[in-house]
């Protein structure tokens, strides 16, 4: 590889475009140590992590993305229990509970004084902690897991919403659940960052996953939809991440009369589709104008996909209404439902 290309060649980032702003430069991070057992918050620089840490030596942890509407986490039920839920199955105890957890995140939102801005993005990375050597057994850990609590103010540019994404199809596959199951929010992204890559090279902005069995299932960083003859089409959630934004649009249809399926298609169906579009936490919804060049109905927002970024951007606002303490006591009691 030549020297004048950047690891992985320069894409558009479309679905996770942002609007720079200088406040992120000195957030402070919020880290519970995994040892010691102590939550602390040091200034973006400082925030540093062993070199022995599970993540860095094997990519060992799980992750969250959340975004806080003045100072709410917004559908914090569903992440924290998807959270919980990846992290039993990985055999990993936090260490901490639901709302304890929702704690933390609150007191680093406070301490950064985000509570009235609408446009704040989260990273919550839960790495399985500190290891004694270089080894992958989870008996040379020590304490318990590190949980690392990452905000920035991230306002959606613009401009990737109303131009609509390019998305072009990857030869990678999603895989099945005995190889490493999807449905985790695992450290380990190498299959998205490959399709990514894949995306990059092309010239597209995000790369379009088959599943082993040729059928359209996922976007690299976010969940796809189409739309035929006024029904929105979702691929089926084996073999792709369960997104919360998802399932909150396929819950919105139900409720709002929209015919939605789950379903098995294929690109040609959606390549004929009248209309797609592409979810997520950080961008909600985001119009497809094309696939592997061709373009999606009259390359423009189709007014279903309108329908439902108005309809979603209401279930956010009634989220964002209730106090914290409505919300905690709402995690509190939550059980993952599947």
């Amino acid at each position: 590889m030549s020297s004048d290309k950047s690891n992985g060649a320069i894409g558009s980032g479309a679905t996770h475009a942002v609007i720079h702003n200088d406040k992120n430069n000195t957030v402070l991070i919020g880290m519970r140590d995994g040892v010691s057992g102590k939550f602390e918050l040091f200034p973006r620089d400082q925030a540093k992590i062993s070199v022995f840490d599970s993540n860095f030596l094997i990519g060992d942890g799980i992750w969250e993305g959340l975004r806080a509407y003045k100072g709410r986490v917004q559908f914090a039920r569903e992440h924290i229990n998807r959270l919980f839920q990846a992290a039993k199955a990985m055999y990993m105890d936090l260490g901490i509970s639901k709302g304890g957890l929702l704690d933390l995140i609150h007191n680093t939102l406070d301490a950064n004084e985000m509570q009235d801005s609408t446009d704040i993005h989260i990273r919550l990375v839960v790495s399985r902690g500190l290891k004694s050597t270089p080894y992958q057994n989870p008996s040379v850990n020590i304490g318990l897991p590190l949980i690392v609590i990452m905000p920035e103010y991230k306002a959606v540019d613009p401009l990737a919403k109303t131009k609509g994404l390019r998305l072009g199809t990857s030869h990678i596959r999603r895989g099945p659940p005995d190889v490493k199951d999807e449905m985790w929010n695992h450290i380990s992204k190498a299959t998205d960052v490959q399709a990514c890559i894949g995306a990059n090279i092309n010239g597209v902005d995000e790369a379009l996953m088959l599943d082993p069995h040729g059928f359209v299932k996922t976007c690299n960083s976010t969940n796809f939809f189409i739309v035929r003859e006024g029904v929105v089409w979702s691929p089926t959630k084996s073999y792709q991440m369960q997104g919360i934004t998802r399932q909150r649009i396929i819950d919105i249809c139900r409720k709002s009369g929209i015919p939605v399926l789950e379903i098995d298609f294929s690109l040609t169906e959606a390549y004929g589709a009248d209309e797609a579009f592409c979810t997520g936490t950080f961008p909600s919804q985001i119009y497809v104008k094309q696939i592997d060049g061709r373009t999606i109905g009259d390359g423009q927002m189709g007014p279903i996909t309108k329908r439902l970024i108005q309809l979603y951007a209401a279930a956010v606002a009634r989220d964002a209404s209730r106090s914290r303490e409505e919300i905690r006591a709402e995690v509190v009691k939550s059980q993952w439902r599947l």
